[in-house]
């Protein structure tokens, strides 16, 4: 099994000009992309935000995610990295805090051709290359729009009281607690969700803890899907147009029909990528990240909640 680390190459702009944060580890003395290996149960996403504050005391919501680095380690084992590109706000700059330790000594704000210069291992340049080919493309500022199927419910044969009704498993009020930092990492403002028990139950720990705001639609159920694609397609388009980060949060048949209409947004090579998606499992998600530099949203890359 390789060693999984994660991180992202946080990024701004001064005066237009394309600006990215490296770190000098002391105990190594090099310079580098701050990242981290994963804690016990942690998810990947998960795992970046957290090494991305203790490294730079920068708290940062993951935008597109730029590489999947490869290489040995000295001791023979397999090292996987993910990064994600993480804009850097003007507000979340006033509010950092970043204190030196024996791990990370100092960080500067570099240019890009600085940092080619400054960077100490040559497979570091695979993710800036794609950050710096989503800048040039006005693809790189992007916005979530996460489809979730929800957390593991009451099997449909044991439960009579109507599906409207039917609640989440023990394992399913797990999940929906277990959701709630993966879901953070990429920072939706807002949850627009069937109506429904299931649904509901599998948000809430979110909307509570991030004091997100729910939006509750019957388009999203099972039985307004069916009965009013057009609808739901409606509101899918709603949610998008609305240019705010967002969940989507519906049921296992009314899934394809919220993603066909997400689908709209995307080129041929990505509508590809989407037709070869596999059906979701409760308590899982995709990513669609859209370009906000575009006059029309634009998906400019997909994540899988277990990637």
């Amino acid at each position: 099994m390789p060693v999984v680390a994660a991180g992202a190459i946080l990024w701004r702009k001064e005066k237009g000009e394309l600006k990215v944060l490296m770190i000098h580890r002391t105990r190594y003395d090099d310079w580098s992309w701050p990242k981290g290996k994963l804690d016990k149960d942690e998810k990947i996403a998960e795992a970046a935000v957290r090494e991305l504050h203790e490294e730079t005391g920068l708290r940062v919501s993951l935008g597109v995610k730029l590489f999947v680095s490869e290489y040995k380690l000295d001791n023979g084992r397999r090292k996987e990295v993910h990064y994600w590109a993480a804009e850097v706000s003007d507000a979340a700059l006033k509010k950092q805090n970043f204190v030196p330790d024996e791990e990370v000594g100092s960080f500067e704000w570099l240019s890009v051709p600085e940092a080619k210069k400054r960077m100490t291992y040559k497979h570091d340049n695979d993710p800036l290359k794609e950050l710096v080919r989503l800048d040039e493309a006005n693809e790189l500022k992007t916005r979530p729009i996460i489809v979730l199927r929800h957390a593991k419910a009451t099997p449909r044969d044991e439960w009579s009281k109507g599906e409207a009704t039917r609640p989440l498993l023990p394992a399913g009020d797990v999940q929906a607690v277990a959701l709630t930092n993966v879901l953070a990492a990429y920072g939706p403002k807002f949850v627009v969700t069937s109506g429904w028990k299931r649904c509901l139950d599998t948000v809430i720990p979110y909307v509570s803890k991030r004091k997100a705001k729910l939006i509750k639609r019957s388009e999203f159920t099972e039985l307004g899907a069916k009965n009013g694609p057009r609808r739901t397609h409606k509101l899918v388009h709603k949610v998008v147009l609305g240019g705010e980060s967002a969940v989507i949060c519906s049921h296992r048949p009314a899934l394809p029909t919220v993603i066909e209409a997400l689908s709209e947004y995307g080129s041929k090579s990505v509508c590809k990528e989407i037709d070869a998606l596999e059906p979701l499992k409760p308590a899982e998600f995709y990513v669609f990240h859209l370009a906000q530099g575009k006059s029309k949203p634009k998906i400019v890359g997909i994540e899988y909640s277990e990637d």
